[in-house]
């Protein structure tokens, strides 16, 4: 089941990458940064493969994916501006967003203010809420979308030049082929181990709001 899903994500991303090619990219990561449950951890190792076959340029593709998280990153923004936490909390579920990832958002912006956009953008989960208490604090659009590109450049750039790195090794080595050939079961185990937490974090989240 997880495999097929990852698969059929996997499949939609080239597709759109390869059809697109640098508005390609930029589409992935808006919609990956608007809260969609599409990973940049295969959207740009893809675009980093098409690097090392020549089609792409490693620091375009970065930018490309850094423009798009800027674009995506308007959704949340107007949901905090607009709606505050209240809409978050009503429509926020549908877009795979809990209470729990909007508390670490709102501490993170409290302790950091502004920089915590730039910042954010650095880290696992944080950087995909982050604009979301931006928007709440009614910051200014200049300072947040400069924010938002400096802190998700170096992110799509390093996941690309993972992907270019990997695209050069993957005929030339056999090695890395038999490396991902055994390390399935073991991806496998993680990503049902990490669907398994979210469902069980999901449920307590919602018995502590019903409590």
């Amino acid at each position: 089941m997880v495999e097929q899903i990852l698969g059929a994500l996997a499949s939609f991303a080239i597709w759109v990458i390869s059809s697109g090619g640098y508005l390609g990219i930029m589409l992935l990561m808006a919609i990956e940064s608007a809260c969609i449950p599409l990973p940049s951890e295969i959207i740009m190792p893809f675009a980093g493969y098409l690097v090392s076959t020549g089609r792409f340029d490693l620091y375009l593709a970065a930018t490309a994916g850094a423009l798009g998280c800027n674009l995506g990153s308007i959704v949340a923004y107007e949901i905090g501006k607009r709606g505050g936490r209240p809409l978050a909390e009503r429509w926020g579920r549908y877009l795979l967003i809990g209470p729990g990832e909007l508390d670490a958002a709102d501490r993170f912006f409290a302790r950091w203010g502004s920089a915590a956009v730039l910042i954010g953008r650095l880290l696992p989960v944080i950087r995909t809420f982050i604009a979301f208490p931006a928007g709440v604090a009614r910051m200014k659009l200049v300072p947040f979308h400069l924010y938002t590109f400096i802190g998700s450049w170096p992110f799509c750039l390093a996941l690309a030049y993972v992907g270019r790195e990997l695209g050069e090794k993957w005929n030339s080595d056999p090695r890395v082929k038999a490396f991902f050939h055994q390390a399935d079961l073991l991806i496998g185990v993680v990503l049902v181990a990490a669907v398994a937490f979210y469902v069980w974090h999901r449920i307590r989240g919602l018995k502590r709001a019903r409590a």
